[in-house]
């Protein structure tokens, strides 16, 4: 590039700040946007062609930097004051119907693999019958087999038998 670094940051840093403080609002988001920007400028300084326009250039790599910014955002735990009244307890065997549970690990290794990962792991046939081997069509009919048993084996309570 036909000017160093260091004076592009100085001369348009401002520009990029004010580009992810709107986006962002003002805070420590904007400034790791800020950073991850050149930061992504640094390692492709070398090889931008001497024509670019290096603000819009910036601009749109700060643009870029912003929406992961708020994209990681969406995906992290929130923080609350509110806890629940007591602990959810879904799937986890020895607490949700233990009945179920002793029945489910009672079943053929083939049954309960198929179940495991079709129905809990949410893995089509396909995916399935790769991990445990054979066909997609032999790991379908185990899992139609298993939840038969466990149809005969298991009724919760109230249901009818």
């Amino acid at each position: 590039m036909q000017q160093p670094f260091e004076h592009t940051v100085t001369e348009h840093g401002p520009t990029v700040l004010r580009v992810v403080r709107a986006v962002l609002g003002p805070g420590p988001d904007a400034d790791d946007a800020w950073s991850e920007t050149f930061l992504a400028a640094l390692r492709a300084w070398p090889d931008l062609p001497a024509d670019t326009n290096v603000q819009a250039w910036l601009v749109r790599v700060a643009h870029r930097k912003a929406i992961d910014v708020t994209r990681g955002a969406r995906r992290r735990a929130q923080p609350t004051d509110i806890l629940p009244e007591r602990p959810a307890t879904t799937g986890l065997p020895e607490t949700s119907a233990p009945d179920l549970w002793a029945a489910v690990a009672a079943l053929p290794e083939r049954q309960r693999l198929s179940l495991a990962y079709h129905y809990l792991g949410g893995l089509r046939h396909t995916e399935t019958a790769e991990l445990i081997g054979g066909s997609p069509e032999a790991v379908r009919r185990a899992a139609a087999d298993g939840i038969r048993a466990l149809r005969r084996t298991y009724t919760p309570e109230g249901a009818p038998r």
